[in-house]
């Protein structure tokens, strides 16, 4: 099946002056309909440049090369107002902080209304009444009166909620969610992500969820990506990446884990720090972090290699074959 979202071979730089910085090198991505694809990394490691850039979002300094295809439809390149009647309408953002998301002046009803009416040719009494039908949807009690609120008036979760009734406003059918459970207590969280798993399973809508939470991707995702220094250094089933992680960096994410059974012992930190963009080392960008490393990793730039479902890019892995090593 053609992929709902398919990104291939992008790259992102940002004019510096006089210079360029080579932000997302060379990365492939794709989400289907129906289906979760969790993409995982430190911060600066390029999760959410990458989905900006895939809805136009980038800015005006940011320029692309390479493919990145909606439904089939290649929308690099494409006009500024082609790109604006997808966004909202068939493709949506959920950005992770909804305080600076929302505007601060304007009731909540009346932002989700308005993305509405962007969309559709509707009354403002039928935008209205949609608005409160979505805030119903996405459990905020006593939706009406709540319509008429502004920003301030909500807790972190309900803000996270109306970002979400508004993403959803006009069933769209791809959604990427941007840390959506960022600096909520676990029980929101739950409610969140329940929520955004409610819209794939029912309404068959393709889900990108940009986070640091591996608990969270393990839980929720079908796929995962993991990202690091600008490229995916490994892409696989969830079950592959947790039980059979080829990627010195995706292990070293993993024994980071605490595990509720208290077995593994003390946690290990990954030693160092990502790289700067401006000086990304020489070969494996993660080489200078790796226990594994060896000279050719400091001079040769892997690429994702390996089956159809599971790739890596590692000189030194070996990627197991299809369900070999997953429990």
């Amino acid at each position: 099946m053609t992929p709902l979202l398919a990104i291939r071979d992008l790259e992102v730089t940002f004019a510096a002056g006089a210079a360029t910085l080579p932000v997302i090198c060379g990365v492939d991505l794709s989400v289907g309909r129906g289906e979760i694809l969790g993409i995982v990394g430190e911060s600066g490691s390029g999760k959410s440049v990458t989905m900006l850039a895939a809805m136009g979002l980038a800015g005006p300094r940011a320029r692309l090369a390479g493919s990145v295809r909606f439904d089939g439809e290649e929308l690099i390149g494409r006009p500024a107002e082609t790109l604006r009647r997808l966004r909202g309408r068939r493709m949506a953002m959920i950005f992770q902080d909804p305080m600076t998301a929302l505007d601060p002046v304007i009731t909540i009803g009346a932002q989700i209304a308005e993305a509405v009416r962007i969309h559709q040719a509707i009354s403002r009494r039928a935008a209205h009444e949609r608005a409160v039908e979505l805030l119903d949807r996405v459990a905020i009690p006593f939706p009406r009166r709540r319509a008429l609120q502004y920003p301030h008036e909500f807790s972190g979760g309900m803000r996270q909620r109306a970002m979400i009734a508004m993403a959803i406003a006009n069933d769209p059918e791809l959604i990427i969610a941007d840390e959506p459970t960022t600096a909520l207590d676990v029980t929101v969280q739950a409610q969140i992500l329940e929520l955004l798993a409610g819209l794939v399973r029912d309404r068959g809508v393709g889900l990108a969820l940009i986070t640091h939470d591996l608990g969270v991707v393990a839980g929720l995702a079908d796929r995962v990506a993991i990202m690091y220094a600008g490229r995916v250094v490994e892409a696989a089933p969830v079950r592959e990446a947790f039980y059979a992680a080829a990627h010195p960096y995706t292990r070293n994410l993993i024994r980071s884990l605490p595990r509720i059974d208290g077995a593994g012992g003390r946690l290990v930190p990954i030693e160092g720090s990502p790289p700067s963009i401006a000086a990304r080392p020489p070969g494996c960008a993660f080489h200078p972090r790796c226990d594994s490393a060896v000279d050719a990793c400091r001079e040769t730039l892997p690429r994702l290699a390996g089956s159809a479902v599971h790739r890596v890019a590692c000189l030194r892995a070996t990627v197991p074959a299809a369900g070999e090593g997953v429990a």
